[in-house]
């Protein structure tokens, strides 16, 4: 529990704190040029984190690029760049690749560790290295493991991150995009991902695998292209954002709009509405716990409703919201304000397929499908998951529920997914 507990300051929010440097690369022969190194981790890994004694892979960055893409809405974006990485094998007939769509403040960096120029490894693992792995539930000693940094990615500052978003720069003005970015939604990081496959020659997958932002991403493919996607997987995760979610992740937007240093988003990087963005940021590390671990950490703070500075200063804080701003604070070094509101208006915009609602969506699913909620989800809140697959059985489809036990809340699905490690391998391996 303590390795899990101090494991969890990197999950929470960015799990893409990684040294190394994405580099550019022809993605037509990096498929094939790739190999995964197993490593024996024990003396790198970093001390926090589970099982950092046992082997993980070296990986690396690469860079996807197209020079102009059309987004759902009908917008153009030209120069369009994201990174992606890869775990395991691709084999001969192309037929075993199996892609990880990542959640809200996640990035491509789902597994393994970077390597840097001299050879040493970097102790950042990626977010899912307990689930992708030799031997592990998605097995790359089997499957070919594809993951790929979204379009307006959080970590948009992170230099291991390569994303297109209203930070970056507009080639027909020489200035960042700022709120003239175009609107993006779920479908269209499922059509980058998309023509990121297919330069790879790739033409269907044994199956799509995420949690959170990546689940909506993982049923979104099974919807809009059903000959490619024989299996999916939603972990913490739901078919649609419904009134309840919207508003929700609403709020997630206020403090950075409510920024004087905001200005419309036309803003420079070193005076960015940092202090909306740290408040967002604690807003959402908030939602993704469970009061139980929450107050647990208190207790380590020595936390008491009675403290004595705020007693004494309106403005001193409780020592659980001095934490909670400390680690919001660090993390937003490397994000970006106008992608978190992009981003929130991909997640407010979901519908399975969108189309004009859930049911039209889930009618083109041909995937097996397995929903993997939190019970202790305040976030995407079971009843989502259950709905889903409840409605695909309605619809004689094949679909499986397992609900996830712990006290971590949305963050099970990040921290704690390796539980259900035999139900996953299992699905995956399965017949049609």
């Amino acid at each position: 529990m303590k390795l899990k507990i101090a494991f969890l300051y990197c999950a929470l929010l960015a799990f893409s704190l990684v040294t190394t440097t994405a580099c550019s690369a022809n993605v037509a022969n990096s498929a094939s040029n790739f190999t995964a190194k197993s490593v024996n981790t024990a003396n790198t890994a970093d001390a926090d984190a589970p099982e950092s004694n046992k082997p993980t892979l070296f990986t690396k960055k690469e860079t996807f690029s197209m020079e102009s893409f059309t987004t759902f809405g009908g917008k153009t974006i030209h120069n369009v760049k994201v990174g992606w990485e890869a775990y395991g094998q691709l084999n001969a007939d192309k037929s075993n690749v199996i892609l990880v769509t990542h959640h809200f403040s996640g990035t491509s960096h789902a597994a393994g560790m970077y390597e840097d120029s001299q050879g040493i490894a970097n102790p950042n693992r990626g977010y899912w290295d307990a689930l992708i792995g030799s031997g592990k539930a998605i097995d790359t000693d089997i499957y070919y493991v594809i993951s790929v940094d979204s379009l307006v990615n959080l970590n948009a500052y992170d230099e291991h991150v390569i994303t297109t978003g209203p930070a970056t720069i507009n080639p027909e003005t020489g200035e960042p995009w700022g709120l003239d970015f175009p609107v993006v939604t779920i479908r269209d990081f499922v059509n980058v991902q998309k023509a990121l496959l297919e330069s790879l020659g790739i033409q269907k997958l044994h199956a799509v695998v995420g949690p959170s932002m990546g689940s909506m991403q993982a049923i979104d493919w099974a919807s809009a292209y059903p000959e490619w996607v024989p299996r999916m997987i939603s972990v913490i995760g739901t078919g649609e954002s419904d009134a309840w979610t919207t508003a929700a992740l609403s709020h997630w937007a206020t403090p950075i709009r409510l920024d004087a240093n905001w200005k419309q988003g036309s803003y420079a990087r070193h005076n960015q509405p940092t202090e909306g963005l740290v408040a967002s940021l604690m807003m959402i590390t908030q939602d993704a716990l469970y009061p139980t671990y929450f107050n647990q950490h208190g207790k380590t703070l020595g936390y008491q409703a009675l403290e004595q500075a705020p007693l004494e200063n309106i403005n001193a804080q409780h020592s659980i919201v001095k934490w909670l701003e400390s680690r919001a604070r660090q993390r937003a070094e490397k994000m970006d304000a106008n992608h978190l509101l992009y981003l929130v208006r991909a997640c407010q915009l979901f519908v399975a397929g969108h189309g004009n609602n859930l049911e039209e969506g889930l009618k083109q699913i041909q995937a097996k499908t397995l929903f993997l909620p939190a019970s202790t989800d305040l976030l995407l809140m079971p009843y989502l998951a259950e709905s889903t697959h409840n409605q695909l059985k309605q619809l004689r489809k094949k679909s499986e529920l397992e609900t996830l036990n712990g006290p971590f809340g949305h963050l099970e699905g990040i921290v704690n997914v390796k539980a259900e490690g035999e139900r996953i391998a299992a699905f995956l391996s399965s017949a049609l």
